[in-house]
């Protein structure tokens, strides 16, 4: 096995037996960046020198038995808009001034506290309201799994990072589905934390910071370092020593609702729909007890949570002048701009259905351990697109499995369960109660036994023979 492509657990490993150097992790995965970024475009304030730096010292805390923590020297990501002191944070757009950020973010602070080697930053879209990488700021990023297609957003850089090999660890913020969609896009592993548990600054309703990992052992260690808690984000839940490390759990009599239809949105494609099916049974054939979930989202509550958003969204834009506006990409300037016709019962409106979906969605799983269905209607999409409708009218209806666990804060996780027949990954979407964030880690650990083979991770085209 390639170094590039060992776990962060597998690197600890090594690092403890001095069998490998957190400087020589880094080699192997500054060689793989090289010879991907020119096909993905995944990074953004690419920074070797001050990695280099950081491996060093790793490297000496391990030869001295001081290391951190199990991540210390392990090479790592960290999506744009999460900032890191002295390095801008474009939010993904043009319209954005480069002004140098003034502090580290929580998640950067915990990971510099546990001695992991922060490489570089990743891409995004215009202000992370993307579902692709379509942006007018960085260039465009790709999926390693097909170059035309996009890796999902908005941590798109993460994502692709995550399948090329820049490293094991990666870590994005999600609002409606964003670590979530890349991770079925790209076959990858990411869980969306209960709203709090990885403290964030700024926090915002529905607005969580999560681990993207190819394993979920991997993703379980970095929750270790980055659910701590940090007075700056005012939604921050209560200390909790969780044992993130304890991931083995039988399914055996474990209550799973399955939820093929959640009843809004883009119908589901037939090839994912059979994908999760297959999911579903084999936790049955593993001793689960299944019930049918019912349908629980309806289009107003997608519309309203649409409506909501404009406005916030156009609010800011208010605070903008004129030619900065200009500069953001045209599909966001064109969804923003219906919000200036919006009447104070329109936006009002439009706050109560994410209310009343946040009860509907807590309502329809609370009879249930876990919740299985798609994380996405839809397999990856062309790379160009801004998503899959290409309709600023209808930018939501491929996030009706997602969004809703933003709003009822429940943790949920995305993970592979199987491929399109054009080889493209499909993401099994796992949803726990409320704070059961170690449950879904859990039951997420129970899949990635039970599941079939995966393919082999993709590599430079330059590469392939």
């Amino acid at each position: 096995m390639e170094i590039s492509d060992l776990s962060a657990v597998e690197l600890a490993e090594r690092f403890a037996s001095r069998a490998l150097s957190p400087v020589e992790a880094l080699d192997a995965v500054l060689a793989v960046v090289e010879r991907w970024e020119p096909h993905l475009q995944a990074t953004y304030a690419f920074d070797p020198k001050g990695a280099y730096a950081a491996a060093r010292a790793a490297e000496k805390r391990w030869r001295e038995g001081q290391a951190l923590s199990p991540v210390d020297g392990v090479p790592v990501t960290v999506k744009e808009n999460i900032a890191s002191k002295g390095v801008p944070v474009p939010l993904g757009t043009l319209a954005t001034a480069l002004v140098k950020a003034a502090e580290d973010a929580p998640p950067v602070a915990r990971l510099r506290e546990a001695g992991a080697v922060i490489f570089s930053k990743t891409t995004m879209p215009d202000y992370g309201m993307l579902s692709s990488s379509l942006s007018s700021f960085p260039p465009l990023t790709r999926n390693p799994w097909d170059l035309p297609r996009t890796p999902g957003g908005s941590p798109s850089g993460a994502g692709a990072a995550a399948v090329a090999g820049y490293g094991p660890l990666h870590i994005g913020t999600d609002i409606g589905g964003s670590v979530r969609l890349p991770a079925t896009w790209c076959g990858i592993f990411t869980l969306k934390p209960s709203l709090g548990r990885i403290p964030i600054d700024p926090p915002y309703m529905g607005r969580v910071v999560g681990p993207m990992t190819r394993t979920v052992t991997d993703a379980a260690r970095l929750m270790a370092v980055l659910a701590r808690p940090d007075a700056r984000d005012h939604m921050n839940l209560p200390p909790s020593e969780l044992a993130w490390d304890d991931l083995d759990r039988n399914v055996k009599g474990v209550r799973i609702g399955y939820c093929p239809d959640i009843g809004s949105g883009l119908p589901v494609e037939a090839e994912v729909g059979a994908a999760i099916e297959a999911a579903v049974r084999t936790y049955e054939q593993a001793g689960a007890q299944i019930e049918v979930v019912r349908p629980f989202v309806t289009p107003e509550m997608i519309d309203g949570l649409d409506r909501f958003w404009r406005a916030r969204a156009y609010s800011d834009f208010l605070k903008l002048p004129p030619a900065t506006v200009d500069k953001v990409l045209p599909f966001i300037r064109a969804w923003v701009q219906k919000a200036s016709t919006y009447s104070g019962e329109d936006v009002f409106s439009g706050y109560a259905q994410t209310v009343i979906l946040r009860k509907a969605t807590n309502d329809a799983t609370r009879t249930c351990d876990f919740v299985l269905m798609p994380t996405a209607p839809v397999p990856a999409f062309a790379a160009e697109l801004p998503c899959p409708t290409n309709d600023p009218e209808r930018p939501f209806e491929h996030i009706a499995f997602t969004a809703p666990f933003n709003m009822s804060e429940q943790p949920a996780a995305s993970i592979n369960c199987g491929y399109t027949s054009a080889g493209l990954p499909i993401g099994l979407q796992i949803v726990g109660r409320r704070f059961d964030d170690l449950g879904v880690l859990q039951m997420s650990r129970a899949w990635e036994r039970m599941r079939p083979a995966q393919r082999p991770w993709p590599k430079p085209p330059a590469m392939l023979k």
